[in-house]
């Protein structure tokens, strides 16, 4: 079984950075597509950028794209989510997640594991 575990979620102002991690253990996360996926109360989860095995491939969601970034570092198996420029509309709660194909995808039900979520909050 995959654990994920996240941090580095916090309150900043708006126009800050933060800098999310995600710490599996249980198996070698190299193996894993991973995600970022966002949710506020009452809403879906919304899916922000993923990244391949190797950390060649990387898309975003619209709202995000230029702003943040996916990184990997499967040694470390650790993903980041760097977030610049934030927006009082990034405030969510942030989960990492690992799809077993490896693959890109955006729907969260193809994803097969998640964390527990960490709390992004950009104040105005």
């Amino acid at each position: 079984q995959l654990q994920l575990v996240e941090s580095g979620g916090g309150l900043v102002q708006a126009g800050g950075s933060l800098r999310l991690s995600c710490v599996a253990s249980g198996r070698t996360l190299s193996y894993y597509g991973m995600g970022w996926f966002r949710q506020t109360p009452g809403k879906e989860r919304k899916f922000v950028a993923v990244i391949n095995t190797s950390g060649g491939y990387k898309y975003y969601a619209d709202s995000v794209k230029g702003r943040f970034t996916i990184s990997r570092d499967n040694a470390r198996n650790t993903v980041y989510l760097q977030m610049n420029s934030l927006k009082p509309e990034d405030t969510a709660i942030y989960y990492c997640a690992a799809n077993s194909l490896g693959a890109t995808m955006t729907g969260s039900n193809q994803y097969d594991f998640f964390g527990q979520g960490t709390q992004v909050t950009v104040s105005s």
